[in-house]
C-alpha cells in the first residue's frame, strides 16, 4: 500500500488572519432582510395573557410570548410528502411547516440572501410558482352532489355553473367557520372543495354518514400549484394558450388543459392578490414531474420563481389564514367573512336552501342590526410602526390601549414596502361598528398600542402605536366581493 502523506503542522505562531476586502455598501430602496435573529427567553417567565377577554371561546388563543424557538422539524411517515416535495427540494426550499398534514414549503431564499423579501419582488414583479399540493381536493360526486354541497356551505351553491369556481365557507351549527376553500364545479354531479388547514373531507363523510344523500366523498390525487405575479397569464399562454382562450377566461373560471402532457383543470384565482392562476394535476403522484418541468421550461424567459405562498402579499390583500386568523370558534362575521352568510348573489344575502349553522347565523346578523354584540373580538386591519416586519411572527403579538393592559392581539403581521410600515390583522375588542351593508368591521382611525418583540421595536422594548384601517391594504388585481364594502 502506497504510504500516506503527512500533514504539515502548522504553527499557531505562523497563522495570519486572510485579509478581508472592504465593500462599500449600497443604499437600499427598501428595508432587506437580514439573518435569523433569535431572542433569548427566559421560558420561567412567560405566561399566558387572561387579560384579553376571550370569554366567548372553548379553548383560547395561547397568548404566550415565547418566540421563535430553536426547535428541528422531524421529518417522518407520519406526515404525507406531497408528490411535488422532492421538487421544491431540488428548488430550494430550506424550511416547512405542516398543512392538512402534509409537508408544506414556507421558504426558499434563505434569510442571509434577503429572505421572503426577495420572493415578494418576485411576485410583484415578475411570476411565481408555488407548490400548493396541501390544498386537499376532496371530490364530491354523485347525483345529490349540488344539494349536498349547498347544504354544507354558506353562499347558494345552485348559482353556481359548471366550469367556475368559487370562495366559500362551512360553518358548524353554532356558526364557526370550519374551513374556507375553493369550490370548484366541475360538472353538474361533480365538486372539488381545494381545502384550508382542517379536516373537512373527514367532516363532510360524516355529515353524510347515513347516505341520506346520494354521493360518493373522497380525497382524490388532484394536486395544486399556485402560478402568481404580473406575468403569470405570459406564462399560462406560453404553456396552454393554444388549448384554452385566457383572454376570456373570467375570475374564478375554470378550463381543461393538458400541461407536460397531463390532465390538468386550470382556474384563474390564487392566494396573492396578484394577477394568477391555479394548475391541478390529475394523477399527480404520477405525473409531478412532468407538469412541474413543463412550467419551469414555459417559466424561464419570464423570470419564473419558485416561491412560499406569499404570505405578505395575502395580508396586503386581506386574505385569511384558517387556524391563525379564524378557527371553528370564530363565526363568520368577527373575521370580515360575513358577506358570505346566505349569499346568493352579488349583493344579495337571500339564500333559501337550509344550510348547516343558517339559523344560528341568521339570527347573530339580527342582533348585529339591532346595535347587539353577540361576540368579543372583531379582526380589524392595522397600519403599525416599528422596524420592518420580514418574518411570520412566532405568537400572537398582544394589544392594548394603554399600553399596558391586553385587550386583544395581532394574527397577521408583515412590513408593507410601498406604504413603508407594517400592516397587520388582529383582533380587538367589538365596539358595534358596521359597513353600508351591515357587516361588521374595525372603526377605522382608531388607535391602539402594539407590544412587539425586542428586536421591532423603536425604542428599547416600548410598544409601537397603530391605527385601525381598512381591510385589504392593498386592492386585488380580481378584487373579492369582501374587498367591495368598506
Amino acid at each position: 500500500m502506497p504510504k500516506k502523506k503527512k500533514k504539515k503542522k502548522v504553527s499557531s505562531k505562523k497563522r495570519k488572519p486572510k485579509k478581508v476586502a472592504k465593500v462599500k455598501s449600497k443604499k437600499a430602496s427598501k428595508p432587506k432582510s437580514k439573518g435569523r435573529i433569535i431572542e433569548k427567553v427566559d421560558y420561567s417567565k412567560v405566561s399566558h395573557s387572561t387579560a384579553v377577554d376571550q370569554s366567548d371561546r372553548h379553548v383560547p388563543y395561547n397568548l404566550r410570548q415565547s418566540g421563535p424557538t430553536q426547535v428541528e422539524m422531524l421529518i417522518s411517515t407520519r406526515v404525507r410528502k406531497s408528490p411535488y416535495w422532492h421538487l421544491s427540494m431540488k428548488a430550494g426550499c430550506w424550511r416547512a411547516t405542516v398543512y392538512n398534514r402534509i409537508y408544506h414549503p414556507r421558504g426558499y431564499v434563505r434569510p442571509e440572501k434577503g429572505g421572503a423579501m426577495v420572493e415578494y419582488e418576485a411576485i410583484k414583479k415578475h411570476v411565481t410558482m408555488w407548490n400548493v399540493a396541501v390544498e386537499r381536493q376532496i371530490r364530491v360526486k354523485g347525483p345529490d352532489a349540488e344539494k349536498f354541497t349547498d347544504y354544507v356551505i354558506t353562499r347558494d351553491a345552485t348559482k353556481i355553473s359548471p366550469m367556475r369556481a368559487r370562495y366559500v365557507i362551512l360553518c358548524n351549527y353554532k356558526g364557526g367557520v370550519l374551513n374556507d376553500p375553493i369550490l370548484l364545479r366541475i360538472s353538474e354531479d361533480e365538486f372539488w372543495f381545494s381545502l384550508s388547514d382542517s379536516d373537512i373531507g373527514l367532516y363532510l363523510q360524516g355529515v353524510n354518514a347515513d347516505k341520506r344523500f346520494n354521493v360518493e366523498i373522497d380525497e382524490i390525487d388532484a394536486c395544486p400549484v399556485q402560478i402568481q405575479g404580473p406575468k403569470s397569464k405570459a406564462l399560462m399562454n406560453d404553456l396552454i394558450g393554444n388549448q384554452v382562450d385566457l383572454d376570456n377566461m373570467p375570475f374564478y373560471g375554470l378550463a381543461e388543459a393538458k400541461v407536460g402532457g397531463r390532465s390538468c383543470v386550470i382556474s384563474q384565482s390564487g392566494f396573492s392578490g396578484e394577477a394568477g392562476y391555479e394548475i391541478y394535476l390529475r394523477n399527480a403522484t404520477l405525473y409531478a414531474e412532468d407538469m412541474w418541468n413543463a412550467v419551469l421550461k414555459a417559466g424561464k424567459k419570464h423570470n419564473l420563481m419558485v416561491i412560499a405562498p406569499a404570505h405578505h402579499r395575502r395580508i396586503q390583500a386581506g386574505i385569511l389564514s384558517w387556524g391563525q386568523d379564524m378557527d371553528n370558534e370564530h363565526n363568520p362575521f368577527q373575521c370580515n367573512l360575513g358577506y358570505q352568510v346566505s349569499l346568493s348573489g352579488k349583493g344579495e344575502w337571500a339564500k333559501k336552501g337550509d344550510y348547516i349553522g343558517k339559523e344560528a347565523l341568521e339570527n347573530m346578523k339580527k342582533e348585529l342590526l339591532n346595535g347587539q354584540k353577540p361576540y368579543k373580538l372583531q379582526l380589524v386591519g392595522m397600519e403599525l410602526g416599528g422596524k420592518p416586519i420580514e418574518e411570520y411572527a412566532p405568537d400572537f403579538w398582544l394589544i392594548s390601549k394603554d399600553g399596558k393592559n391586553p385587550i386583544g392581539f395581532v394574527t397577521s403581521p408583515w412590513y408593507h414596502p410601498e406604504k413603508g410600515t407594517n400592516i397587520a390583522m388582529g383582533y380587538v375588542p367589538f365596539d358595534g361598528t358596521i359597513n353600508k351593508n351591515g357587516f361588521p368591521k374595525g372603526n377605522v382611525g382608531d388607535k391602539f398600542k402594539v407590544h412587539l418583540p425586542k428586536k421591532y421595536c423603536e425604542k428599547g422594548s416600548n410598544p409601537v402605536d397603530a391605527v385601525v384601517v381598512d381591510i385589504p391594504f392593498t386592492e386585488s388585481y380580481n378584487p373579492n366581493t369582501r374587498e367591495v364594502p368598506k
